[in-house]
């Protein structure tokens, strides 16, 4: 069986493609998220999966709830997905969708776990150093975790920095079992 991912790529791409050709890649997001969130509802879902309806009932029903929410390109990229039957992967459109964008635009959500909350000064300053570290303006979300004992863990993309003290205790531990 093919992987959603795999799917829904090429969607992804061709919509982030017409989204940015048109100066409406926010506009996109919001209509994305918006059909997104609609097939997930439990009720959407099964209508959807209904083997009585046409692929065109399914777009139609789909496109009323949205009513004046969407424009016209993304009414036809709705259809497109339905007459191909791939309205089911519009969750994963959307966040391959939010991806293409943030590269687009040199941006990357990052969160920073402590054992203790952070200021604003701090969390800017560290968010202005990985902004420089990584080329890219990085948006933080906190979060804390007391069993850290001290120190921070960083999740930015692929790029995890492990300066806990907890971190720092296992390394040791690791190096004295072998």
């Amino acid at each position: 069986m093919i992987n959603t991912q795999t799917l829904a790529r090429p969607y992804a791409k061709a919509a982030f493609e017409v989204a940015s050709a048109a100066g409406r890649a926010d506009a996109w997001s919001a209509m994305l998220n918006l059909a997104a969130v609609a097939v997930e509802v439990p009720e959407v879902a099964a209508l959807l999966n209904d083997p009585r309806l046409t692929r065109e009932s399914k777009v139609e029903a789909l496109v009323r709830l949205f009513g004046s929410d969407i424009d016209e390109a993304f009414r036809n990229f709705v259809l497109t997905l339905g007459e191909n039957d791939r309205l089911a992967v519009l969750p994963t459109v959307r966040e391959l969708f939010e991806e293409l964008k943030a590269e687009s635009e040199k941006t990357l959500d990052a969160q920073v776990e402590t054992a203790y909350e952070l200021s604003n000064e701090q969390l800017q300053s560290l968010a202005a150093a990985l902004s420089k570290r990584l080329d890219r303006t990085v948006n933080l979300q906190q979060a804390v975790n007391p069993a850290l004992i001290g120190g921070v863990v960083i999740r930015a993309g692929d790029v995890v920095v492990d300066g806990s003290v907890r971190g720092k205790l296992s390394q040791l531990a690791e190096s004295l079992k072998s």
